[in-house]
């Protein structure tokens, strides 16, 4: 505590300076008196007369140390804020009930059953042309009958063959066959050898001509 009383007064401070300043200048002056008494003897004795005092430092006054002063206690006091009366409330609106009118009641429709979808009609099939056997008993083909074997008309063979012909679009015998026999081969070949060259109204279909069969039956009887 004493050392920062000494570091906070300056006069202590200065008298060390001027005690300094003052030795220093005495030093200078006996140096002085030395260097004139080396020319001058008489100058250097009275110069060795000078009584040289060296001042003592004043050891620096005791400085008490600064007692703190108590802070005067500090009531804080809060008072109350000043309550100011507050303003009225404005008057509340006035609402008025507006009666809506209610919304139409919406009906859900019930999904109406759709009928099954009808099944397409069955495609109409075109009619089926009609269709015209073969014939060989026209008039205008004018097919001669078979020859009457000369041996079986002295034999007196008679009988009735049954031919089975193909008949071709163009009216012509493809093939033709002994269906039923006269019992006598001699007709039965007679009669396949003259219809081989017969001339036929061929079969159609609408107006289509076509190959199909048909039955010629030859009578050998000797009356004729």
């Amino acid at each position: 505590m004493v050392s920062d009383v000494h570091r906070s007064s300056p006069e202590p401070v200065l008298e060390r300076w001027f005690g300094f300043a003052f030795i220093c200048g005495l030093h200078w002056l006996l140096l002085g008196a030395l260097a004139v008494a080396s020319f001058r003897p008489e100058v250097a004795q009275d110069l060795l007369r000078v009584d040289v005092r060296m001042i003592e430092e004043t050891p620096p006054p005791k400085v008490e140390p600064v007692k703190p002063r108590p802070l005067p206690a500090v009531s804080h006091r809060v008072s109350a804020p000043e309550l100011k009366p507050a303003p009225p409330a404005p008057p509340a609106p006035v609402m008025t009930a507006v009666a809506e009118a209610p919304a139409p009641a919406t009906y859900a429709v019930p999904p109406q059953p759709t009928a099954p979808a009808k099944p397409d009609p069955a495609p109409v099939a075109a009619p089926t042309p009609p269709v015209s056997k073969a014939r060989f008993d026209a008039e205008y083909l004018q097919n001669p009958a078979p020859a009457y074997p000369r041996a079986s008309r002295r034999a007196g063979d008679e009988g009735r063959v049954l031919l089975r012909v193909l008949v071709t679009a163009q009216g012509t015998a493809s093939a033709v066959q002994v269906q039923a026999s006269s019992g006598h081969p001699r007709l039965d070949e007679a009669a396949l050898e003259t219809v081989r060259q017969w001339r036929f109204v061929p079969a159609k279909r609408g107006a289509d001509p076509m190959e199909d069969w048909v039955l010629v039956p030859i009578v050998f009887r000797l009356d004729r």
